[in-house]
């Protein structure tokens, strides 16, 4: 298929955002966000379709699969991005040059915003509640796997967008075909940004293949370092809330880092794991210690391919740091730069800890489950990103935005 014809619609519509008062933004948004309630048992019937394709072992199963629950807090969400202030025509700086001239920096929508994503049909509504709200036209990409719950889900927007007189094209999913990715990834003059939302694999295929900007969402390989000055008592619930609150999503525990002189406390830390039947891939003296301690069938011995890996499911590395400087360069090998935290009383090694951690986002004494747009008073969040450059960590309204700068004159002439 010919994605031009689309991308130009797209294009086109972009620019009438730029017209759209806050009010209509706002009001298109709550109406959404009821219509997902209204309309419920048609998007759960959809998404049976897509669920009935897929093996229930597949750790992308938990992420494909909606509820009445999920669908309420996609539109809790929803309406708390109406409720937060437009994050376009907000004044960043202001000069008056010696010559007179007056430069304002001001923000300003990005234009289109392609986002490729896997079985997530919740980033449908999230893709489209921030990118609206930020000025910002989208093209989605969904994988096949989700086709029939995103199809139903942009036509659920869609009609709310005819309704206000917005130009639907605003929204645009694309098939679920790989010829159709592939003009995406390189819609140069069509297409300002690119988003992966996805695994590794994913994200590696957008990075090397797109001729347009990309900010990558990377994967969560996400640690928990429990340090000699750590509170047992905290280290249980914590290390039980961020590898067990959800498993299939990027800001679960991966791998516990424990300092060697608390391995006595390490049975009683990853007890309550054994709730979930969690499987452990233990380095060699960790195994020693839960040997015994932790069900045999849910214990084993930790490889090279345990570090480093999201699990993405009921399974979490250990390993044994001798030294705080260990455990540091341990994550650092490892980390891919999501979440990562440290249990500890010791003001000090916290914070060394946060100024020698390369991560999105730094935690002490709390659990990395709070990696979430949402959760940082965001709304919602369009996803996280691992790389440095314009954003970092959960990229929500702001996130969505550049700049350009405007210049007043009064009939000056550079000489």
């Amino acid at each position: 298929m010919d994605c031009k014809p689309i991308f130009e619609k797209v294009l086109k519509a972009s620019r009438t955002l730029n017209l759209l008062d806050v009010d209509t933004i706002n009001n298109v948004l709550n109406e959404v966000a009821d219509a997902a309630i209204t309309y419920t048992d048609k998007i759960l019937f959809e998404n049976k379709k897509d669920l009935s394709r897929m093996d229930k072992s597949d750790p992308k199963y938990d992420r494909l699969q909606l509820s009445p629950e999920r669908i309420e807090g996609i539109a809790s969400d929803m309406k708390n991005v109406a409720l937060l202030p437009s994050p376009v025509g907000r004044i960043l700086s202001e000069t008056i040059r010696p010559n007179g001239l007056k430069i304002t920096k001001t923000s300003v929508a990005f234009g289109v915003i392609g986002i490729i994503y896997e079985a997530r049909p919740n980033v449908t509504f999230d893709v489209f509640s921030l990118c609206l709200k930020s000025g910002n036209a989208c093209v989605l990409k969904g994988g096949s796997d989700a086709i029939d719950s995103n199809t139903a889900i942009v036509e659920i927007i869609r009609n709310v967008l005819k309704k206000y007189e917005v130009d639907e094209n605003v929204l645009t999913l694309l098939p679920a075909g790989r010829e159709e990715t592939a003009q995406l990834l390189n819609a140069q003059g069509y297409v300002d940004l690119i988003i992966p939302r996805g695994s590794q694999n994913l994200i590696n295929f957008v990075r090397e293949n797109a001729t347009i900007p990309v900010i990558e969402t990377g994967a969560g390989i996400c640690h928990t370092y429990f340090d000699e000055f750590g509170d047992k008592e905290k280290g249980r619930e914590i290390v039980f809330n961020a590898k067990t609150r959800r498993v299939s999503v990027c800001n679960a525990l991966d791998c516990l880092v424990i300092e060697e002189k608390r391995l006595s406390d390490l049975p009683y830390i990853v007890e309550k794991l054994i709730e979930k039947d969690v499987v452990i891939y233990a380095d060699e003296q960790a195994y020693r210690v839960l040997d015994g301690n932790y069900p045999k069938d849910l214990l084993e011995e930790a490889n090279d391919e345990s570090f480093g890996t999201e699990f993405l499911s009921y399974k979490m590395a250990i390993k044994t740091a001798a030294t705080f400087n260990e455990a540091i360069e341990h994550i650092s090998n490892y980390t891919s730069k999501h979440s990562e935290a440290i249990i500890s009383e010791d003001k000090e090694r916290i914070s060394l800890f946060r100024k020698l951690i390369d991560a999105s986002s730094v935690y002490s004494n709390t659990s990395t489950a709070y990696t979430d747009g949402a959760q940082f008073g965001l709304g919602a969040e369009i996803g996280i990103s691992t790389q440095k450059l314009h954003a970092r960590g959960p990229m929500a309204l702001e996130e969505l935005t550049s700049y350009k700068y405007i210049i007043e004159g009064y009939g000056q002439v550079r000489p």
